[in-house]
């Protein structure tokens, strides 16, 4: 297979579930808008402690089992069906207990959280918790099945029917309660779907059950499954601190400053879902040195997105947040801008050379209980002592130590070389490029911002307020956008960041569309 081959593989593939992420994200970023419009501040404080235990029991209790399938599907094609049995077995039954815990003691939520609240949602949560475990290898088996098209489907589809359910029952009823009901039919119904694929692509794959593939599916995955348990506690532990310590109104606050950014998980999920097949290949065929290079151009690529963004948010976080949250929710912005300083961190991409050495997941499982321990004792003694600021810090400074000392290991590991940092040459051309197109847009978000409260008055008179702010605070951010975008596109296409290759597949679909349009 010739390097163009490769490039075009991995370009589409990735291009596919990105777009299928975007448009998934458009979907789903009404709803923060909405609920802190329509939700007192306690009861967005309340959403958000729902939500963030579904999240991180549905990504603790399946020890990343599902993952494992990008492995074993790219290397034992005549052994699928087992692998796949494992993986549905595996999260039927971790999802099976979380539900059983929290219908027989359902006050420890609410003594975790210091909510009654809480222990009059436990049950619902478990069921909630089962199904999602189990119907979020939907993605996963498509992308490991090579079927990144399906994949982006699936992924639209799931966004879109989880966003009608939840503005339904949040604009209908206006209750925690009700979005609750929402999810619920959102992941019964993504339970069908998984099934019906199933069933379609790998007839009687529920026959398939080998003592022997279990054994060594789980002494493959499971020290990966623990790592990542202990990753998510590490990201998701400083909020039952917060909630466990602050008012529901301070929770609220302080998960509004931990907003998730556009494309920050997005397009590295997308890159990292792909490439682990990839280099678990090139791996099992000795070409370390395809795997280093593949790697570097993941990299530039992410350093392309993920540098203006960092750069462009900096500089407008107070107009951001203020125009998405409200007003109510400026205390956030301290806490948005110390939560943003992960991302220039997000461009080192190691997942996928992990899960192809398996003497790695030992490595990465010490230092992950190191840094959840250090990060324990920290957030306890800080949360006697510091404010929200100073707890983001923590996690922030966390973060950062894990990903500094697991990347030098992975890149000893491979035989990177100090003369290998010429593969990163294009990152440094995107910090320049970067704060060029900063500089400039810093100078225009300073003019256009001042005039904020003029618009502002101006569409109230016709307009709700909380409308009009919005409106107004969208006109600063577009026409800042638009003056970054420019300057840094001109910048980069200068620096060569933009390949030709890159620019052929641009004009490409620019064309297609303009045909369809022409012929509709």
């Amino acid at each position: 297979m010739g390097e163009n081959t490769k490039d075009k593989s991995l370009y589409s593939s990735v291009g596919w579930l990105m777009l299928a992420k975007v448009i998934g994200f458009v979907f789903t970023l009404l709803l923060p808008l909405l609920v802190v419009r329509v939700l007192t501040k306690s009861d967005v404080g309340m959403y958000q402690q729902v939500f963030l235990v579904i999240s991180t029991v549905s990504s603790i209790l399946p020890f990343g089992f599902s993952m494992s399938a990008y492995y074993f599907f790219s290397r034992e094609k005549e052994n699928i069906n087992y692998y796949l049995f494992n993986i549905l077995f595996f999260n039927f039954i971790m999802g099976g207990i979380a539900c059983l815990f929290l219908n027989l003691f359902p006050q420890f939520l609410g003594n975790l959280f210091k909510d009654e609240e809480m222990t009059r949602f436990a049950p619902q949560i478990g069921l909630v918790v089962w199904f999602w475990i189990f119907s979020a290898f939907l993605e996963v088996v498509a992308v490991a099945n090579q079927e990144s098209r399906l994949a982006s489907v699936f992924i639209i589809l799931a966004q879109f029917t989880k966003s009608v359910f939840l503005v339904a029952g949040l604009v209908y009823w206006e209750s925690v309660a009700a979005m609750l009901n929402a999810i619920t039919i959102q992941v019964v119904l993504q339970t069908v779907i998984l099934c019906v694929y199933l069933n379609y692509r790998f007839a009687g794959f529920w026959k398939a059950f080998d003592y022997k593939f279990f054994v060594k599916h789980l002494k493959y995955a499971l020290p990966f499954g623990i790592s990542g348990i202990l990753w998510t506690l590490q990201t998701d532990l400083h909020n039952y601190f917060i909630a466990n310590k602050f008012s529901s109104e301070e929770v609220a606050v302080y998960r509004v400053g931990c907003f998730e950014l556009p494309l920050m998980v997005l397009l590295y999920e997308a890159i990292a879902s792909v490439l682990i097949p990839k280099i678990s290949r090139l791996q099992s065929e000795g070409k370390i040195r395809e795997m280093i290079e593949l790697t570097a151009t993941a990299m530039n690529k992410l350093a392309f997105f993920y540098f203006p963004l960092f750069t462009f948010f900096l500089i407008t976080a107070q107009t951001f947040i203020t125009t998405l949250f409200t007003e109510k929710y400026a205390d956030s912005v301290p806490i948005f801008l110390i939560n943003i300083i992960l991302l220039p961190t997000y461009i080192v991409i190691t997942d996928p050379i992990v899960r192809s050495y398996e003497s790695l997941g030992s490595f990465i499982l010490k230092v992950r209980i190191f840094i959840v321990i250090g990060l324990i004792i920290f957030l306890w003694l800080g949360i006697n002592y510091l404010n929200l600021q100073g707890m983001m810090i923590i996690v922030v400074c966390a973060s950062i130590t894990d990903r500094v000392i697991t990347s030098i290991k992975i890149w000893k590991t491979v035989g990177v070389k100090s003369s290998d940092i010429s593969l990163l040459g294009n990152i440094w051309k995107t910090s320049i490029v970067s704060i060029i197109a900063g500089f400039l847009t810093f100078f225009v978000y300073s003019q256009t911002k001042g005039y904020l409260p003029i618009w502002d008055a101006f569409l109230s008179q016709n307009l709700n307020p909380k409308l009009s702010h919005f409106i107004a605070g969208s006109l600063v951010l577009g026409i800042s956008a638009i003056i970054f975008a420019i300057v840094y596109l001109i910048g980069a296409n200068y620096f060569g960041l933009i390949e030709e290759k890159e620019k052929k597949m641009i004009s490409s679909i620019i064309l297609k569309l303009r045909r369809k349009s022409l012929t509709a």
